[in-house]
């Protein structure tokens, strides 16, 4: 993901404060990891048909870009996380 055309594209279309999403999908048994990064974020979790994945779709209140993009920065490091 690149993150600066991420930023850009936040800068021109959004009016902050704003709500955000993120949706991520990750292994199951790696999704406490990601829940982590999001605890003061609104969490809804749903598993995969097999329950070998979960689907995370956050959703908080933001003032600006820059915390949008830390939280993929941190998120980011979770290995084998796919972000929607």
């Amino acid at each position: 993901m690149d993150l600066s055309k991420l930023q850009n594209l936040l800068e021109e279309q959004m009016q902050w404060p704003a709500d955000y999403h993120f949706k991520f999908v990750v292994k199951t048994e790696q999704k406490h990891e990601v829940l982590h990064h999001l605890s003061d974020h609104k969490n809804t979790e749903k598993l995969s048909k097999n329950g070998n994945y979960t689907s995370i779709t956050a959703t908080k209140l933001y003032h600006k870009s820059d915390d949008i993009i830390a939280v993929y920065k941190n998120v980011s490091k979770v290995e084998g996380i796919i972000t929607l």
